[in-house]
């Protein structure tokens, strides 16, 4: 029997294979058969189910902090929200604190979760929870990444002024931005 998600019957799963993959992504084919009898074939990436964290990191009430890393997708540099895995036993919480002190040098005392995204849902199990951090003093850990990030101090108040940047494009850094400003309005 099917699972029902929002007054729909979910597909039945009748097979489930990997088949490929690499260092980093596994693809995932299903054959499916849904309620009105049509059966289809779909691949998507198989998700480690442990989900990301991006966060928003406020060193005062009118100045954010975004990094310039190097994205391997589009070959060139981006401005964006520090973010990464969610590692096995932490909470989004504690992710989030391990990757501001790895990417920016800074902890946290106080971390609100805005919302939880999830990226290309047709082909990804990838969930995001953005979270803007506050209260923010010097603490820093080795990360992963090959090379040093550059930390940027961005006003709050230019927002459209990032937005008109050709290397703040990520969809997901977007979203964080407006759920940021929703935020701010609804705490002043």
């Amino acid at each position: 029997m099917s699972k029902i998600d929002n007054n729909k019957v979910l597909p039945i799963v009748h097979n489930s294979e990997i088949v490929a993959k690499s260092k980093f992504f596994k693809i995932e084919k299903l054959d499916l058969e849904f309620s009105n009898g049509a059966t289809r074939e779909f691949e998507r990436m198989a998700g480690s189910g442990r989900g990301a964290v991006m966060i928003v990191p406020l060193k005062d009430a009118d100045t954010m902090l975004l990094i310039r890393e190097y994205a391997c997708g589009t070959h060139s540099y981006q401005l964006g929200f520090p973010k990464g895995l969610i590692d096995p036993g932490e909470s989004p919480e504690q992710a989030a604190n391990r990757e501001l002190q790895e990417e920016v040098g800074y902890i946290a005392s106080q971390l609100h979760p805005l919302h939880t995204v999830h990226m290309a849902p047709t082909f990804f199990d990838a969930k995001m929870h953005i979270l803007i951090a506050e209260g923010l003093s010097h603490q820093s850990l080795e990360g992963d990444e090959p090379e040093p990030l550059e930390v940027i101090e961005w006003p709050i108040a230019n927002v459209d002024e990032l937005l008109a940047r050709e290397d703040f494009v990520e969809a997901r850094c977007v979203a964080a931005l407006l759920l940021l400003q929703k935020w701010k309005k609804e705490n002043t």
